[in-house]
């Protein structure tokens, strides 16, 4: 019996060692012309994790590839773009989930990210779904104030975990993403 759940911790550790994005599709604001997104598909292109970027010109936006078994850093992705001098508008995220439960106004684990899920029904996530970034600087002011009040936890504001998270088995002062699908 013991030796059957050793074996049944590590696949599961394996198994969330190995969770990771796949893709990504980016909403940028502030462009107004052609070389503005050859800034931001430059920048993004010098990320270490990201594999390739397509630029969408007209939707300002862009289809990010991400490299196998990289680990991504979605405040890396928000960093290149505003050192290329614009913000995000939308960031949606692509990954294949294996029996991942959520539930509005809790906290999950994916990989290294630690995600806080807001407007959402409970469900079981299994195979490919796309998540939504809905913290403060990823979405418009406007978007943040309207979905950050559909949650009393502290850490919407901020997007570092506090008692809310803790309770979950967040570590402190964590970095927490919000999301919904």
């Amino acid at each position: 019996m013991k030796k059957l759940l050793l074996i049944i911790t590590i696949t599961l550790l394996a198994v969330q060692s190995r969770a990771q994005f796949k893709t990504a599709t980016l909403q940028a604001t502030g462009l107004t012309c052609a070389m503005c997104s050859n800034a931001i598909n430059k920048a993004l292109q010098a990320v270490p994790f990201v594999e390739s970027v397509r630029s969408d010109i007209k939707n300002s936006a862009f289809a990010i590839v991400f490299k196998e078994g990289a680990e991504t850093d979605i405040d890396a992705l928000k960093a290149a773009v505003e050192d290329a001098g614009f913000s995000i508008g939308n960031l949606k995220l692509t990954a294949t989930f294996t029996a991942m439960n959520i539930d509005n106004d809790k906290h999950v684990k994916f990989g290294q990210h630690n995600f806080h899920f807001l407007n959402v029904t409970g469900q079981t996530l299994n195979g490919e779904a796309t998540i939504t970034v809905v913290d403060k600087d990823f979405i418009t002011a406007k978007q943040f104030k309207k979905i950050s009040a559909s949650s009393k936890k502290p850490c919407v504001g901020n997007g570092k975990s506090a008692s809310c998270c803790a309770d979950e088995g967040i570590p402190a002062n964590a970095r927490v993403y919000h999301v919904t699908i």
